[in-house]
């Protein structure tokens, strides 16, 4: 069961169900059947954001507590990405926190449902923003030059995720895998989108985050080097002054002034 269409109809609003429990699926499945709408279905994050770039669907319906890429995680990539900014989400779920609400609707969702719900209520708010959707019409949904727009959201991505790793990134096939890519598009992405390998690219991270620590923080060079996961204090200062030209102690006695930080990779 990977689409159910109710109807042939192709005017009907598209509804994308992504949920992975079977018995809340069947449940919504057949509340939405009787109002004419097309229906789609996936079982994770990770599928629903492929299938919401595929099928461009009217709205999401999304669960958050799902394998392989919860809600939250979709639905940040769902907004990231200008093939599918557009499409409205309505959190589904039975995440009740006051905390997991605001999450939910800071990340992406135009509307927070809790289960159990009512059937009229879930009703009510699909037709309302369906209706706030129609009304916006958008002349274009995806924007010029599609593929860079997704190696773009690729690399940003990637690079979100690597910036709380720095000190223990995982290798280029584990960080692919974790991005749902393969690590030949990834390592492509980045050559494009940045000129650099992602190696190269967690390096400069690391001396960009080593030069904050030596002018805000009384650390040791030595203590700053393992906490950014060099290997030795000789290792972080040979590619420290590789990259900004002096070592770190000197940086920090000049207090990073009249030597400027070569650092050209940044994703905004």
């Amino acid at each position: 069961m990977s689409n159910i269409t109710t109807q042939p109809v192709e005017s009907a609003p598209h509804l994308l169900i992504i949920d992975d429990r079977l018995d809340e699926l069947r449940l919504l499945i057949e509340l939405v059947r009787g109002q004419g709408y097309r229906i789609s279905i996936a079982f994770d994050g990770a599928q629903g954001y492929q299938r919401a770039q595929a099928l461009q669907p009217d709205l999401i319906l999304l669960d958050v507590h799902m394998p392989v890429l919860n809600g939250f995680n979709a639905s940040r990539l769902l907004k990231n990405d200008p093939a599918t900014a557009h499409i409205p989400i309505i959190f589904l779920t039975s995440a009740n926190d006051l905390n997991d609400r605001l999450e939910g609707l800071t990340n992406g969702g135009v509307d927070y449902v809790i289960k159990p719900f009512e059937q009229e209520e879930v009703l009510a708010r699909i037709r309302i923003h369906l209706g706030r959707k129609n009304a916006q019409a958008p002349a274009e949904t995806i924007k010029p030059g599609g593929q860079s727009q997704k190696d773009m959201t690729l690399v940003k991505a990637a690079c979100s995720y690597l910036s709380t790793r720095l000190s223990q990134p995982p290798t280029q096939e584990v960080l692919a895998k974790i991005l749902h890519t393969n690590e030949k598009r990834l390592i492509r992405a980045f050559r494009k989108e940045l000129n650099l390998t992602v190696f190269e690219y967690i390096r400069e991270q690391r001396i960009k985050q080593a030069s904050q620590m030596l002018l805000e923080t009384s650390l040791l060079v030595s203590e700053i080097a393992e906490e950014l996961g060099f290997s030795s204090s000789a290792n972080f200062a040979t590619a420290f002054k590789a990259q900004v030209g002096i070592t770190p102690s000197e940086f920090r006695e000049r207090g990073g002034n009249q030597t400027p930080i070569n650092v050209s990779a940044s994703i905004e």
